[in-house]
């Protein structure tokens, strides 16, 4: 990564992409955030003018192309071509099937995936057209298999993955570059009602190790890496003990 540049954030307003901006600001970039909520970016931005760092905000629903295309472009205009795309926002929620909510599974893929496709939308052909430009997603563990009760979080995961492949093979030799990085647990609003307190990494040290791989230019990284290793073993193991093994590390997990 550039040691400065300008930087669209989106899901700005809490969680990891709150943590991105004050971390990349820190370092002398131009943050451009976007979540839906003002209020935390009103409170994000005061902080960072109290720092002299340089911030500007947009309130923009990730789900509507249009209007979200619209704010991008305003935000451009004010700080300048984008150097980095960090695909931040999204949302968790347990999508149990003997409770099955087809609107929340709708809800969940439409915000995690479909509006990670309307954010980078808005910024590629900018990027294509100036041969430059970095694309992050944020993904997650989750996206390694079908988990208990996240039939919605883990397809959209998923999805969000070969979504960011199939980009880096079509971008590739247009100078442009693809991260995708797949975090565990964290210590997040969204999920600190779901998990235990010593299951969540604190956001400081997940943003410390997304910005890492986003400056060593990794097209795919999961943290921690003990999960995501032993994640990856499980697909040598037969699909009965991958089930079993899986269910009980979630539950360990999980608040009662």
């Amino acid at each position: 990564m550039a040691e400065s540049g300008v930087a669209l954030i989106s899901g700005a307003g809490s969680g990891i992409g709150r943590q991105l901006v004050l971390d990349l600001a820190r370092r002398g970039w131009k943050i451009a955030g976007i979540a839906r909520r003002t209020q935390p970016l009103e409170q994000l931005q005061a902080e960072l003018a109290a720092e002299k760092r340089d911030f500007a905000w947009a309130s923009a629903d990730i789900t509507n192309a249009a209007a979200l295309a619209e704010q991008v472009r305003t935000l451009q205009d004010r700080l300048g071509p984008f150097d980095l795309l960090i695909a931040s926002a999204g949302v968790a929620g347990e999508t149990p099937a003997h409770s099955l909510d087809a609107d929340a599974v709708a809800q969940i893929i439409n915000i995690n995936l479909i509006g990670t496709s309307n954010t980078i939308a808005a910024v590629l052909p900018a990027m294509l057209a100036r041969k430059t430009g970095h694309i992050v997603a944020i993904s997650s563990l989750a996206s390694y298999r079908g988990l208990p009760a996240q039939m919605a979080y883990s397809a959209s995961k998923a999805g969000l993955n070969a979504m960011m492949e199939s980009l880096w093979l079509d971008v590739k030799d247009h100078g442009l570059f693809v991260t995708t990085v797949c975090p565990g647990y964290i210590d997040t609003p969204q999920a600190v009602d779901m998990y235990k307190p010593e299951y969540l990494m604190p956001v400081e040290r997940a943003s410390a190790e997304i910005l890492s791989a986003i400056d060593r230019r990794k097209r795919f990284h999961a943290f921690p890496w003990t999960t995501a290793f032993q994640l990856g073993l499980l697909s040598w193991l037969p699909s009965w003990l991958q089930d079993h093994f899986v269910t009980r590390a979630i539950n360990q997990a999980k608040k009662t």
